[in-house]
């Protein structure tokens, strides 16, 4: 069970070119009892690549043994190969997707995390982030523990090794309550494939089937590529558990509600994908038409900033009544084409990934619909570049209220003094990125377009602190230890 690259393997990065995106957190997956368990859970990795394309990586277990294949890239670089997939046997297995919102990226900290324990093997996957992880690490350490990794998720490994006794479900109950922060989580023992959900439900997860085989994943997308059936999401706050006899729903935390991750439905899930039961693409379009009736603009084209602004453009367009035109063409082979870019490649910047099809914008009025500014380098880059074609105006649509604090539950974000929308007014921003106009959906405008009358501090059901700074969840790593320059990153 040795990993497939040692930590002198090449590091990778995710966005070469471009920094100024928030970042996925991660997706997982998991099946029991399938006979080409580990082909599934490749595939169903390929469909969950969005939330994270730094590592990925599978364990299976054969019921005598577990297998494990970690890579740095992303899934089609290494578990598209047959003689990969053939190693991991066994009818059930999990699966992970990874962009390091906690440690760095080397192939200690590729997921899943494996451990033997007395009861046998186990394997975790997580989604998310403990925002108490740094407080309980000090204190397991105290304790003797000796961590193999620096991402939170191992926390919860040794917390189980130190429980008192039990089954896996036993011993993982009593590590979960003892956490803080976001997760999704998917586990894998000699007996059953385990999900949990935080609390209050922040990150993402979903329940399926395929013939009579359970799957858990982040994504009904995940689903859908291997044929699956979506049957409900796991409620927050639960833990299911999947075994030969069936599913077992169990409660280990006391109810608290839902606070959903809001951002999910604007930038980080697939559009394909059904959230909370909602279609994340129609969910998109309706923030875009609220955007139109908010700050509509007289203008002759409606161009989205590939490829997360199109529903949202698509709405803006179909409500303000002016045409929508592909007028930037993104190229989607750019990812990983240089492992340590010169500064003169860097200098290229968006033009790598996105080029202004002149023919849509010359000597027009455009509209640029995209779903959120974070540092604003992009933003300035790209209204340049509109500019550059022909562009008589450009005037800049964000599907999302101004990002303005950081997140600590499973999105890497910048420090808060990097966050545009934290140092700046929007007329600042909007001179910033030299736009003739600047307009963001605003936080009620954002709730319409959800279902709601508007924002209802008191009957919250989604996370929105980056736009608020309210914070549904102690922030006790952060409260201990403010983060900085140094450190933000693990913060995030």
């Amino acid at each position: 069970m040795t990993p497939v690259h040692d930590e002198d393997s090449p590091m990778l990065t995710t966005h070469p070119f471009d920094d100024d995106k928030l970042r996925e957190e991660c997706g997982v997956f998991g099946i029991l009892s399938h006979t080409q368990a580990a082909a599934i859970t490749a595939l169903g990795l390929h469909a969950l690549q969005h939330r994270g394309q730094e590592a990925c990586g599978i364990v299976s277990y054969d019921g005598d043994r577990f297998h494990l294949q970690h890579a740095l890239g992303l899934v089609g670089d290494h578990f598209s190969s047959e003689s990969v997939i053939a190693k991991l046997k066994g009818p059930q297995a999990i699966g992970h997707v990874r962009y390091a919102t906690t440690g760095d990226t080397s192939i200690r900290n590729v997921q899943p995390l494996y451990a033997d324990f007395e009861f046998g093997g186990f394997a975790l996957a997580h989604n998310g982030n403990l925002t108490n992880a740094q407080t309980l690490r000090r204190q397991l350490v105290r304790r003797g523990c000796l961590f193999q990794s620096t991402t939170d998720t191992e926390v919860i490994v040794h917390l189980m090794a130190i429980a008192r006794g039990g089954s896996p479900v036993d011993r993982l109950i009593e590590a979960v309550r003892q956490v803080e922060g976001a997760f999704s989580l998917v586990a894998l023992t000699p007996n059953e494939v385990i999900g949990v959900r935080d609390p209050l439900g922040v990150r993402p997860l979903v329940l399926g089937k395929l013939g009579d085989t359970h799957i858990l994943t982040s994504e009904t997308c995940a689903l859908d590529i291997v044929g699956a059936e979506y049957l409900r999401d796991v409620e927050p706050g639960e833990m299911v558990v999947l075994t030969e006899s069936g599913v077992q729903s169990l409660r280990p935390f006391q109810p608290q509600g839902r606070r959903f991750c809001i951002f999910e439905y604007i930038y980080f899930a697939r559009p394909d994908s059904v959230m909370e039961g909602s279609s994340v693409y129609s969910a998109r379009q309706r923030i875009g038409a609220e955007l139109a009736r908010e700050s509509g603009i007289a203008a002759d084209v409606v161009v989205p900033v590939p490829d997360s602004g199109v529903p949202a453009a698509i709405g803006y367009a179909t409500q303000s009544g002016i045409p929508f035109e592909l007028g930037i063409i993104r190229n989607h082979y750019v990812g990983r084409t240089f492992i340590e870019p010169t500064d003169q490649i860097r200098h290229l910047g968006v033009k790598l990934k996105h080029n202004a099809n002149r023919a849509m914008i010359e000597g027009k009025r455009v509209v640029l619909v995209d779903d959120s500014i974070v540092r604003g380098t992009t933003s300035k880059k790209i209204v340049e570049m509109v500019r550059a074609a022909g562009a008589k105006e450009v005037h800049m649509r964000i599907s999302s209220p101004p990002t303005s604090h950081p997140c600590f539950y499973g999105i890497d974000t910048p420090e808060q003094s990097k966050l545009l929308a934290h140092r700046l007014s929007v007329e600042e921003m909007r001179d910033f990125i030299q736009a003739d106009s600047l307009a963001f959906i605003s936080l009620d405008g954002l709730y319409r377009a959800m279902g709601e009358e508007k924002r209802d501090a008191k009957k919250l059901r989604y996370c929105d602190a980056c736009f608020t700074g309210e914070y549904p969840i102690p922030l006790t790593d952060a409260v201990e230890n403010p983060p900085t320059e140094a450190n933000v990153r693990i913060r995030a």
